[in-house]
């Protein structure tokens, strides 16, 4: 089968495209730039368009096509699929359709999906229970891929709720991690983003199960905090989710315990680099946190991990009306950011745009400059992108810890920083 993927190179997007790949059918996709992930493809033997899309991308003999959610309606690739009935589907409904023909475990809430449905993935396997992963992120587990093919009845994946894309799928475990204002240029409110979890969790069958943070075992908690390598109470809490579908599965405690022991983290999650800068030790962390919640845990976590060292952190604002909407919420975790130390300095560069998601109004109303204004903090400044490294060049003094911070292109800093610091072991 030929399958056709606009989009190809985002996170969720190529981890379906890996799966199609792994299955043994031809793929291709485009995307708009280049990127580890697309460059990843090519060297699998996928057929990989970077560019401006356009319809001859395309082959009117494709036998499904499956588009990002960012992709617009007057895509060319999109529009050509429609004009000659091809069998096209969003990443959503796609993965949807995979769900109805697993047992499908599915992983939502605001915060830690990603890092519970690597930890579940990884627990299955390593219980023997080979199961099919599609995550949202990279495991070294998985050799750095975001997808694993198994050949068992399970299937572990993300459930995101941007768009209401989790109603798409039929899972028969759930696992709720948390519920909180996200969104809310879709949703517009707390309310409606509780509404469409309701509906969702009423996807399960008549014998499905539901986890949540009452099937948590609290006790465990100690031993888990103990044994992990990722720091911080989140990702205790995580594990404890993981722990809880491991025994709802019959997984002995013991297996799952030493599998959670075993978890190396995820790409772009608390992801720690060492490189060497003026002769010293520098430590650099490339993090996704973007929202107000997932700032405080990571920065948190990073105190506590370090609590000598010197901290920086570099965060590139995740689109404009989060910043908009969430505004009050940036201020008040960055502001006690600085006041408690968590943070020695705090770089804020421009927000990052995310096309076809940003309202016109609302751009003009917030920036970084307004955001700093507001933390009013003598060690909380703003830099465009550009002038970071060398800021970064001419600052550090060596053994401080670098947090890189957004979801959005924010992690070519972390690229160029690694790099850099490579050159300097070289020589």
């Amino acid at each position: 089968m030929k399958v056709h993927f606009i989009g190809i190179g985002g996170i969720g997007v190529s981890a379906l495209a890996k799966y199609y790949l792994i299955q043994g059918h031809q793929v291709s996709g485009s995307d708009l730039v280049s990127s580890e992930i697309t460059d990843t493809f090519k060297k699998l033997g996928a057929k990989i368009i970077i560019g401006k899309h356009k319809s001859k991308n395309l082959s009117t003999d494709t036998d499904l096509v499956i588009y990002s959610p960012a992709v617009q309606k007057s895509n060319p690739e999109l529009l050509k699929a429609k004009s000659y009935k091809l069998n096209a589907k969003s990443y959503p409904e796609a993965l949807g359709e995979l769900t109805k023909k697993y047992f499908t475990i599915a992983i939502c809430g605001s915060h830690g999906k990603s890092t519970v449905a690597a930890m579940i993935g990884i627990l299955l396997t390593k219980a023997k229970l080979d199961p099919t992963v599609i995550v949202g992120t990279k495991l070294k587990e998985f050799g750095d891929s975001n997808c694993r093919v198994g050949k068992s009845q399970y299937l572990v994946i993300e459930a995101d709720e941007h768009m209401a894309s989790f109603l798409n799928y039929w899972p028969k475990i759930i696992v709720l991690t948390n519920i909180e204002a996200d969104h809310l240029d879709y949703y517009k409110n707390i309310g409606n983003i509780k509404k469409a979890f309701n509906e969702f969790i009423s996807h399960l069958p008549k014998d499905g199960i539901l986890i949540t943070h009452k099937s948590v075992d609290k006790k465990a908690l100690p031993k888990l905090k103990r044994i992990l390598k990722v720091p911080g109470a989140h990702n205790s809490y995580n594990a404890s989710l993981a722990l809880a579908v491991g025994r709802v599965l019959k997984i002995p405690d013991q297996v799952s315990f030493k599998a959670l022991s075993e978890y190396k983290g995820a790409w772009r999650r608390f992801e720690e680099h060492d490189l060497r800068f003026k002769n010293v030790k520098l430590k650099i962390i490339s993090d996704y946190g973007h929202h107000p919640t997932q700032i405080r845990v990571t920065l948190e976590a990073a105190r506590e991990k370090f609590p000598q060292n010197r901290i920086w952190c570099v965060y590139q604002p995740h689109q404009y009306q989060r910043t908009y909407y969430l505004f009050k919420d940036f201020v008040k975790v960055f502001k006690k950011a600085a006041t408690q130390k968590w943070v020695d300095k705090l770089i804020i560069t421009d927000i990052y745009d995310v096309a076809g998601r940003e309202n016109k109004k609302i751009k003009k109303k917030v920036n970084s400059q307004k955001l700093i204004k507001a933390i009013n903090k003598s060690n909380v400044i703003y830099l465009p992108k550009e002038k970071i490294i060398n800021y970064l060049k001419n600052n550090l003094e060596g053994e401080e810890v670098v947090i890189i911070m957004g979801a959005g292109d924010i992690y070519n800093l972390t690229l160029a920083l690694i790099n850099f610091g490579n050159k300097k072991i070289k020589k």
